[in-house]
């Protein structure tokens, strides 16, 4: 809990990317992993990966306004709607740019599905759903029924729109779909915006990009003569069409400032005793959200202390009892990644500039979000990961009188918002690791309470701080068992693999050769 309390401290300011808390919180890790005498594992003999990032953030005033039906409408950025760009100019201009509704914004023929059935949406703002079709039907579709696939994620939907040439995006935001309520959303939309520096960023962005208020929308709907739930029904079938919503037009303009900073991964390294070419990653996200909007009680910073200093913690802790021996036959790494909040910016970098291999790391455990309100019968992991570190944890959580739990909550796409995703997608086994909901005290019931009251009223906000009334004792519990599933990962000379109708299956057999004789 000193790592926790430290790290969520008001010195630390929120631990936002390329600000004076990620210095401190980079100091920090980077002594511990000292004390606890780990060798530096990062670049040039340091204790960190640089992560170039070009960071994006409106400056003054957004002006926005709809038009639809002769009259106008003002628009407050972070109450109707919110508005950014990470598109490579210094202000946005939009003038009266056409409405169209596109469904769910999904191109995915492997499912038989298409929402643009060739619409040319050049100079359009695209208004796009969150989630996939099969949310709110009553079977499953096409789309695994209330478990979001990757076409749900709102990063998806910004990604296909500026394949698709649309001049904005806007995705209306339900709480329910979401995962999150509008604070959320708002708490985001107006802090700063990271991307990878990209030659041409132009084609990877739209110019406007943001949500719209579920409010805002069913009144656009309504004075564009459509019915905004008979729409989204329409949405869900797939032979739905885009829709211009009538004579909708959205203006909007707004500056912003550019420059490209240099975030830190921050490495410690354990070399394995027989096989040190082989590595196991025990990672977590160090970043927070900073300093932004007062809530009611005037307090700005955003300390992240259960999301995700208990994730640090975690990880600090195994390291200092990793390199208290013995020392395992591989290589451990000990991770903390920058920029999770950022959209997993330095598990993707790292997973395109790995430290070691990743056709020789047998496996990358994430820890995420560990309870402060005492122990549970079971352990989570995220998503449905079809992979054999959830069997493995699960074998071990029995042998400790525990068991895991699958994602209860498969619907809120929590698989595709870890870190552990960006090693995934390059083919390396990877779960990220959590709390339980089965409280030894309540049971799910109140494990169930108490984890939605936290994302209703604290997720990504002030008063996700240390308290010293937390119960530590689950946290411990879940870092035992974490520390004996890295043991055996570590000491053993199996690899993890994915299983039967894992879309990263293939990729990771293509390296199967490379650890039959792995290079030491």
């Amino acid at each position: 809990m000193r790592h926790v309390q430290v790290l969520a401290s008001d010195r630390f300011e929120g631990r936002a990317p390329a600000t004076a808390g990620e210095e401190r919180t980079v100091a920090y890790i980077a002594e511990r992993f000292a004390e606890a005498g780990l060798q530096p594992g990062g670049d040039g003999g340091g204790w960190t990966q640089a992560v170039p990032l070009v960071r994006a953030r409106v400056e003054g005033p957004v002006v926005a306004t709809l038009h639809v039906g002769g009259e106008d409408r003002a628009l407050a950025n972070g109450e109707d709607i919110t508005l950014q760009s990470l598109s490579p100019v210094d202000r946005v201009e939009v003038e009266r740019a056409p409405l169209v509704f596109v469904g769910f914004g999904i191109d995915a023929p492997e499912r038989g599905w298409d929402d643009y059935k060739g619409a040319d949406l050049a100079g359009k703002v695209a208004v796009v759903l969150i989630n996939d079709p099969d949310f709110e039907t009553p079977e499953p579709g096409a789309f695994d029924g209330r478990a979001v696939t990757y076409h749900g994620r709102w990063t998806y939907k910004y990604e296909e729109l500026a394949r698709r040439g649309a001049l904005g995006a806007l995705i209306v935001h339900e709480t329910a779909p979401a995962a999150y309520g509008w604070e959320t959303v708002r708490a985001s939309g107006l802090s700063p915006l990271f991307d990878i520096p990209r030659a041409d960023a132009a084609r990877h962005h739209t110019l406007l990009r943001g949500w719209i208020h579920r409010d805002t929308a069913v009144s656009l709907f309504a004075a564009a003569g459509l019915d905004f739930e008979r729409e989204k029904a329409r949405a869900q079938t797939a032979a739905f069409a885009p829709v211009a919503l009538g004579d909708a037009t959205l203006s909007a303009a707004f500056d912003v400032v550019r420059d490209e900073v240099v975030t830190r991964n921050v490495v410690g390294r354990l070399d394995g005793a027989s096989r040190p070419g082989e590595t196991v990653i025990v990672s977590a996200h160090w970043d927070a959200y900073g300093i932004g909007e007062p809530d009611a009680s005037g307090d700005r910073i955003r300390r992240g202390a259960v999301d995700n200093a208990t994730g640090v913690a975690a990880v600090l802790e195994l390291a200092r009892v990793f390199a208290a021996g013995p020392r395992p036959a591989r290589s451990l790494l000990f991770v903390a990644l920058a920029a999770e909040e950022k959209g997993l910016q330095g598990a993707t970098y790292y997973a395109a500039n790995p430290l070691t291999p990743l056709e020789t790391t047998a496996a990358v455990l994430n820890i995420e979000m560990l309870s402060p309100d005492g122990p549970t019968h079971d352990i989570a992991t995220w998503g449905n990961g079809r992979v054999s570190l959830e069997d493995d944890l699960g074998r071990i959580a029995q042998a400790h009188g525990r068991r895991r739990s699958p994602d209860p909550n498969l619907e809120s796409g929590f698989f595709y918002r870890a870190d552990h995703f960006a090693f995934a997608r390059a083919g390396v086994p990877a779960i990220t690791i959590g709390a339980g909901l089965d409280m030894v005290e309540g049971g799910v019931e109140r494990g169930t309470a108490l984890r939605e009251a936290y994302f209703a009223d604290c997720y990504h906000r002030p008063c996700d701080a240390w308290s010293p009334d937390w119960d530590p004792s689950g946290q411990v519990r879940d870092v035992e068992l974490l520390y004996a599933l890295a043991r055996e990962l570590a000491d053993g000379d199996h690899w993890p693999h994915w299983h039967e109708g894992s879309e990263f299956k293939a990729l990771r057999e293509a390296s199967q050769e490379r650890r039959a004789r792995p290079a030491e």
